[in-house]
């Protein structure tokens, strides 16, 4: 699935530039736990998670997770951002909640993880 899709989708703003948009995204996982996130061993996955800060996207570099969709209107703040354009890692933000955002997604035929 394209990120463009996703943000279509599930109503997602794009928080960083378009070029960290070209990869194509085949799972999805949904999580506030971090370290769920660091038992992952899949390339090409969305996080979906409401926890917003930059140990999120520092998660995020080392996991090699290069999508990531905040959810219940989170967005992103400008140090955030910086190091996820510095690591090629796209952010999107959505005013759903999880579940929402999840089903929405599963639904359109994106796997998930498990």
């Amino acid at each position: 699935m394209e990120l463009e899709e996703i943000c279509k989708l599930v109503d997602a703003e794009l928080c960083t530039s378009p070029k960290t948009a070209e990869r194509t995204i085949e799972k999805a996982f949904s999580s506030d736990l971090m370290s769920d996130v660091l038992t992952l061993l899949t390339d090409n996955l969305l996080l979906i998670t409401g926890l917003n800060n930059i140990q999120t996207v520092r998660t995020a570099e080392m996991a090699d997770i290069y999508h990531i969709l905040f959810v219940r209107g989170k967005h992103p703040s400008d140090k955030m951002v910086e190091l996820a354009e510095e690591q090629q890692i796209a952010l999107m933000s959505t005013s759903y909640s999880m579940f929402k955002t999840s089903g929405l997604l599963w639904a359109a035929g994106l796997s998930p993880v498990y």
